[in-house]
């Protein structure tokens, strides 16, 4: 099954919104045999939108479409949905009694825009959205004998999803369409993309020559992604398959992969120190709370998170962290030893199993010959003593913070599963 996700929207056009709607459909629709072969953005004009809809529909056996169905007079795309149906609007019981129940609980009066929202063209399928007023709206024909599926959804995101996620994939999957696709994601960070491709070797050997699987690198700022598809026939062959892939990049590959799928890095770790009953701290310096943010993010982090310093200023690693300034006057604050030393104040004054801390040039300005901006020293200190990793991250100053928050993480990581780490 191919498919077509057209996206309208002129705030999309000119960059006020990131379109992130085209990549989650895709993701769920894959996930139920219908490969996405195109993806088309297009305003909030009658001429495109029609134009869309008619090439779409000519070439794909499902089109998703989202956004402008709204109650605002720029809002026209249920109107071209039934021009292009040639149907018309009706009202439907089910939306009015859900759009009256979100109201209600909302709080909000009864209005004319509202009543709108309970308006559907006549000839679809009401996929009713739980979160919003907009309904999803599919419409089932078979034009030359081929059964086809158009969905209209609203743009909101949460919406869409809510609909995507409780209405239309249950739907597809129903409709059975033969292919099974497995997909799955290892996550990998401390090893460029260049690198990890040297570690794992030939992609034949992994993935075979029979075109059922498929192997993608997904480099980004926190590492690598390597996500396997497997398209087949038979659901166990497709798992057998699926399995077969990853275990061959794990004998390869395994102490760089922190996660498979959803996990991010400070869920892994956490559950690490959960796991270990340990407790931690953290004393940040040019990440400036980020690695503190990352870890709070995971519910439960009460458990092992202590507390964090953000000592920005040279005064306040002396101060708080108890850092002497002798030693930040001989060896500068963005050096080993002040790294080190602000790992061990950190656990000490904050009475915690283990302690990390960043002190380094995040740019654009303030970098030397000697100590140039991207330089970051990583420190880490537990029972056993103190030590610090020196990483250089580039002169992108948030995405120097990013790359610093991961390696830290990273170096947690390799601290509690007693990994190799590098000088």
């Amino acid at each position: 099954m191919k498919a077509e996700i057209i996206t309208i929207g002129d705030e999309l056009l000119i960059g006020q919104v990131i379109n992130t709607n085209q990549a989650y459909i895709a993701e769920k629709l894959n996930a139920v045999g219908v490969l996405v072969e195109r993806m088309t953005t297009i305003g909030d004009n009658r001429r495109d939108i029609l134009e869309s809809f008619t090439a779409a529909w000519s070439r794909c056996d499902v089109v998703c479409v989202t956004g402008g169905l709204g109650p605002t007079h720029d809002d026209i795309t249920k109107k071209m949905v039934c021009e292009f149906f040639q149907c018309d609007l009706v009202q439907n019981e089910s939306v009015m009694m859900n759009v009256k129940a979100l109201m209600a609980q909302r709080n909000i009066a009864w209005n004319k825009s509202t009543e709108e929202q309970t308006l559907v063209p006549r000839k679809c399928k009401v996929l009713q959205n739980r979160v919003g007023t907009a309904p999803g709206m599919l419409f089932v024909e078979s034009p030359g004998g081929t059964k086809k599926y158009f969905v209209v959804m609203p743009g909101v995101p949460f919406e869409m999803k809510s609909i995507v996620d409780e209405e239309l994939i249950p739907y597809l999957r129903r409709e059975n369409f033969g292919t099974i696709v497995r997909h799955r994601t290892l996550k990998t960070t401390g090893i460029p993309e260049s690198a990890l491709a040297d570690e794992i070797g030939s992609i034949e050997e992994i993935i075979g020559t029979d075109g059922s699987i498929t192997l993608a690198f997904l480099p980004n700022p926190m590492g690598t992604k390597l996500r396997i598809t497997v398209r087949e026939k038979d659901a166990d062959v497709a798992d057998a398959k699926l399995q077969s892939a990853e275990d061959k990049i794990k004998a390869k590959a395994q102490k760089y992969i922190y996660s498979i799928d959803e996990m991010d890095l400070e869920d892994v770790v956490g559950a690490m120190l959960t796991e270990q009953k340990l407790t931690i701290a953290v004393a940040e310096s040019c990440t400036g709370g980020m690695i503190a943010n990352r870890i709070t993010n995971v519910s439960g982090s009460s458990a092992y998170f202590n507390r964090a310093f953000v000592t920005y200023s040279d005064n306040s690693k002396t101060e708080l962290l108890s850092v002497p300034k002798e030693l930040i006057r001989a060896r500068g604050a963005v050096s080993r030893e002040v790294a080190e030393a602000m790992a061990v104040g950190a656990r000490a004054n904050a009475g915690v199993d283990i302690a990390l801390s960043t002190t380094g040039i995040a740019g654009p300005t303030g970098g030397t010959a000697e100590k140039p901006v991207g330089l970051v020293w990583i420190g880490y200190a537990d029972a056993n003593g103190a030590m610090a990793l020196k990483f250089n991250f580039g002169e992108h100053r948030l995405r120097f913070k990013e790359r610093a928050s991961q390696a830290a993480l990273e170096l947690l990581r390799r601290k509690l599963l007693k990994l190799h780490l590098r000088k």
